[in-house]
This record gives C-alpha cells, sequence and structure tokens, in this order.
C-alpha cells in the first residue's frame, strides 16, 4: 500500500506542474529513507549505472540528432511540393500528400515536434491558400507529424524497448505494419471527405501541375525522394536485415543526415550548432527523467508494489485482456495530462511486470502502448502536437478549429488500436517464424 501512496503522490505532484525527473527521484528517495531504511539505498548507484551503460540507449541521441539535422535540411520542403503535384489532381490530393510526406518524415526523423513545426509552416497556409477546411488542414498536419511515434525508427519504440527489456529491433519490425496501415486510414478518410465536401478539399488547378511538370519536373521528383529514400532504406534496412543493431543504424542514420544536408547546400557551422545543441536539451530531458524514474522503479519494487499488484490481479481473477483494457484506458487518459516520456517510465515499469506473469506477449504490448501513447499528442488540453502547430498557424486559425479538427484522427487511431487488440497478428506476423 505504501508503494501505491508513492505512485499517487509522485503522479499527483507531476499534475502540478512539479519537474518531473526531481519529482520521481527525490519524493522516491524520500520513501525509500523513511520506509526502507539509507542501507536499501545503497543498490542505486549500480542501478544508475546499469542504465547509463545500456548501449541500446544510445540510439536516442543519434535519432534525435538525425531527427533535428534533417529538419534542417530542407527535406520537408521539397518532397511536400512535388507530393502535392504529384497528387494534386485529386480532391484531398494536398492533404494526402501531406500525410505521405509525414510517413517519410517519421521514417527519416521520428521527431514529432520538428515534423508538426516544418509542415505547418510550409503546407499549412498553402492549404487554407486553396480554400480546405482548416479542421481538415490542421487535423492532417497534426496527426500525420505524429507518425514518428509509431514508425520505425521511432525514439518511442527505443524507451519502450529498455523500458519492457525486449529487443529495439523486434519492436521496429513489429510497428512496421501498424505503422503503414494507420498511414491507409488516414488517407481513405481524406479521400471521403473530400467527396462529400468537395469544396472543402479542392483539387490543384491543371495549369499549375502542368507549369511545376514542364520544368525539370524528373530531377526534381528523384531529388525529392531518392535522398529521403536512400536513408531510410539504410537505417531501418540494416536493422531488419540483421545487419546493424538499432544502435548501430541510428550512428549511420546520424552521419547520413549530416551528408544530406550536406547535398542539399543547407549545412554550416552555425547548423551543425544548432543540432547539437537541441540533441543535448532533449537527450538530457530524456535521461534526467530515466535517472528519476530508476530510482522509483527501485523504491517501489523494495515496497514490494509490484508483488501487491500481480497479487490483486490473480486474485481477482482478472483475465489479460481485462488487465490490458484497464492499462490502455489509463494510459489513454494520462495521455490528456502528462507527456508520453513520463508515462512510459513512471506506468510502463509498473505494469510490465504483471504482463509477465500473465504471459502475455510484450512485443506486441510494446506496439499497443506506442499506438496509444501516439494520441497523447493529439488529446487537449495538453496535446503537444496542437501546441507545436498553433505556434506556427496564421491567426486566422482558431483553437477550436484545431480541436474539432483533430477529432476524427483520434477516433480512426482508437478503432485502429481496438484492430490491433483483437487482432495481435497484425503486430506478430512478421515477427512469426
Amino acid at each position: 500500500m505504501i508503494a501505491l501512496i508513492l505512485f499517487l503522490v509522485i503522479f499527483i505532484l507531476i499534475l502540478f506542474g512539479y519537474p518531473v525527473a526531481f519529482t520521481l527521484g527525490g519524493v522516491s528517495i524520500i520513501f525509500g529513507l523513511l520506509t526502507l531504511g539509507p542501507d536499501f539505498l545503497y543498490f542505486l548507484p549500480s542501478r544508475i549505472m546499469g542504465v547509463m551503460s545500456n548501449s541500446v540507449l544510445l540510439a536516442v541521441p543519434l535519432f534525435v540528432y538525425m531527427g533535428i539535422m534533417l529538419e534542417k535540411s530542407g527535406l520537408a520542403e521539397s518532397l511536400l511540393e512535388t507530393m502535392a503535384m504529384l497528387f494534386g489532381r485529386l480532391k484531398g490530393g494536398l492533404a494526402i500528400s501531406v500525410v505521405i510526406v509525414g510517413a517519410l518524415l517519421a521514417a527519416s526523423t521520428g521527431i514529432v515536434g520538428a515534423t508538426v513545426i516544418t509542415m505547418g509552416l510550409i503546407s499549412l497556409p498553402t492549404m487554407l491558400k486553396r480554400n480546405y477546411s482548416a479542421e481538415l488542414a490542421t487535423g492532417t498536419i497534426a496527426s500525420s507529424g505524429t507518425l514518428g511515434q509509431i514508425i520505425p525508427p521511432s525514439v518511442v519504440l527505443v524507451l519502450l524497448g529498455s523500458v519492457l527489456n525486449v529487443s529495439v529491433g523486434d519492436l521496429f519490425t513489429a510497428a512496421l505494419v501498424p505503422g503503414v496501415l494507420l498511414v491507409g486510414l488516414y488517407m481513405a478518410y481524406i479521400l471521403i471527405y473530400a467527396r462529400i465536401n468537395p469544396d472543402q478539399a479542392p483539387p490543384i488547378p491543371a495549369s499549375e501541375i502542368a507549369a511545376f511538370k514542364s520544368e525539370n519536373f524528373l530531377a526534381k521528383t528523384i531529388k525529392a525522394f531518392v535522398l529521403p529514400l536512400l536513408l531510410i532504406i539504410t537505417v531501418l534496412g540494416s536493422i531488419f536485415a540483421g545487419i546493424a543493431s538499432p544502435t548501430e543504424a541510428a550512428a549511420v542514420g546520424a552521419l547520413g543526415a549530416t551528408i544530406l544536408t550536406l547535398v542539399q547546400k543547407k549545412f554550416s557551422i552555425t547548423v551543425l550548432k544548432e543540432v547539437m545543441q537541441g540533441t543535448t536539451h532533449l537527450t538530457s530531458m530524456v535521461f534526467l527523467i530515466l535517472l528519476g524514474a530508476t530510482t522509483f522503479s527501485l523504491v517501489f519494487r523494495g515496497l514490494g508494489g509490484d508483488r501487491y499488484l500481480t497479487d490483486l490481479i490473480i486474485q481477482a481473477d482478472m483475465s489479460p485482456h481485462m488487465f490490458l483494457a484497464i492499462v490502455m484506458f489509463a494510459v489513454f487518459i494520462a495521455g490528456f495530462f502528462i507527456d508520453f516520456i513520463e508515462i512510459i517510465f513512471i506506468i510502463v515499469p509498473v505494469v510490465a511486470p504483471i504482463f509477465v506473469s500473465l504471459d502475455v506477449n510484450l512485443i506486441w504490448i510494446g506496439v499497443l502502448l506506442a499506438l496509444n501513447l501516439q494520441t497523447s499528442f493529439l488529446t487537449p488540453p495538453f496535446g503537444f502536437s496542437l501546441f507545436y502547430l498553433k505556434g506556427v498557424a496564421p491567426s486566422s486559425v482558431t483553437t477550436a478549429q484545431l480541436y474539432r479538427g483533430i477529432i476524427p484522427f483520434v477516433i480512426i487511431q482508437m478503432v485502429f488500436l481496438f484492430l490491433v487488440i483483437f487482432f495481435p497478428q497484425i503486430v506478430l506476423f512478421l515477427l512469426s517464424d
């Protein structure tokens, strides 16, 4: 019971806005000293060193570096321009091009904030100028920007792999099909919406498409697609083929992103400095929270919290699916108020041992959690994608339009989450021998 009180105190303090890393670590140490005594905390340095020596976590700063460097390369701008002209004749074609570019950037960067801001700056004014409804435009950009949560290489999957103690490469493989299917569902919704409301998702005039195609169309298309595709194939292909570990592939990706920025003639010492500062900032935040979470995990288990919860589930004769439903609901609600990193490091370590005792496939659980956490970027009041997009949107776009626009995409995500729960083979068939 003391362990559960510890969990609730930390959760409440985070909701009140106290810094996550220091709340996790500080409150846990106080509880540990009062209940377990100072001798128990002698285990903490070895636990922290165990985390810091985990080579898998080295992929986090490397993937972050790759994402921020690609943001500086101008890749998104050329991709969006080319895709818009390729799909321009379709009603809703501009929105579909945003979804596809969002998926390609997700597979190239995996950084949600960078993707949403970049696409918001480039495509939102264009979509509004072409008489797209503000709801469809903002909903498409915000939801497409979060695809980096589920489409590998994803920082979320790296962190989940570390916490669940499963292969990050297997998580990447398992998440590939769900990511592609989710992109397909977004596109299907846009096509249906455009067919019902053609005036709110009009095609690009044929004259503009013809003018674009008349000027080195093939060369522009190759330049826009070949470079990012080469990077994606190099990073993901080396992992799926078993040639490189996720950490090694992340290093290749970081180097590839730097080379791509050089090729695009956007590289400079200033850009490198900005990328390194951004990488250091994000990585420091993640690892500070991770150290706090390690302290919390040690004290929580020392107090017998994991055993208590496991016994409680067994005594309640709760089925694995019932427990999964409770966890998914808790993660979804938590996503309204706290960041995905906090959810991974607070909730997942508590429930993971119970899933192990219930003999549930942790790879499947990892993908389900990633899909669920993706909605945390889109759900008010603290959906970070909505904050990012509102920050770069024209003043004519209201917060109410943002919220209305995101609702259909959140519904699509939740329906798809249920499909993956009831049909686990969507996740697991690529892993089958």
